[in-house]
């Protein structure tokens, strides 16, 4: 596939939860269009069985398992990166996770922590990890995958919502860290289809609260992503962009 605007030929492109949902339609979406994916994930036969699909389409992919939420494996998984293509062009922080808790007074500390350390925690140390090595050499671009619960908290999900709201903070913190050469931006996606929405009542998946009056599809989030790795939107930094169907 060849698109005057979103040519990604020769560019690496570092997805985290790439096996499955977003991720993996990110993933799909980059490989496309030219670029060698690093797909990693915390299972690697599942992220083998992406990277085998991303090679049938002719390009270069790597599978590595990582636990995002362990900051010492981080550096394994940008050092891995590193040494199979030399540099990475784009790093996406999709990985993350919304469970609900009960109530704030019933939330556990382990619950508190799990969430913050795949939401927040595991993007800014792979963001300095990676940029910084970007910044060093020929720049780069980052995309982290946010959520529109950080500016429209819910008491269900506030751990979340809080970890979300420090994801955009540091968004900006970074792109005036490692700027010029590397731009960091990130996606608010609204309520997706994704693998967690088996569990969801028909209702919600019709997300009537939102404009559009249903939920997204992940292969929606495609084009955003594409937009802000584009060095067509080279004058594009520190922003935050909406993916949510409208929500109000």
């Amino acid at each position: 596939m060849t698109d005057r605007l979103f040519d990604f030929s020769g560019k690496v492109a570092l997805i985290t939860g790439a096996s499955r949902g977003m991720g993996y339609e990110m993933a799909k979406a980059f490989a496309e269009r030219g670029a060698d994916i690093v797909v990693t994930s915390r299972k690697l036969d599942a992220c083998q069985q992406v990277a085998a699909e991303i090679e049938k389409m002719g390009r270069r992919a790597v599978a590595y398992a990582c636990n995002v939420t362990r900051w010492e494996e981080l550096e394994g998984l940008a050092d891995a990166a590193y040494a199979a293509f030399g540099k990475v062009d784009i790093l996406v922080n999709n990985a993350g996770s919304s469970p609900l808790a009960p109530s704030s007074l019933e939330t556990s500390e382990q619950l508190f922590d799990r969430i913050v350390h795949l939401n927040f925690k595991g993007p800014f140390r792979l963001m300095s990890l990676v940029g910084s090595r970007m910044a060093a050499g020929n720049g780069g671009c980052i995309i982290n995958i946010s959520s529109v619960g950080a500016i429209r908290p819910r008491p269900s999900i506030a751990p979340y919502a809080g970890a979300k709201a420090a994801l955009n903070a540091i968004t900006t913190a970074f792109a005036f860290e490692y700027g010029p050469k590397v731009r960091v931006n990130a996606i608010m996606p609204g309520r997706f289809l994704t693998d967690i929405s088996k569990a969801w009542t028909e209702e919600a998946r019709q997300n009537t609260g939102v404009a559009l009056q249903r939920s997204g599809k992940p292969e929606e989030i495609v084009t955003a992503a594409l937009y802000l790795a584009s060095d067509h939107s080279g004058f594009t930094t520190g922003s935050v962009i909406q993916v949510d169907g409208g929500i109000q």
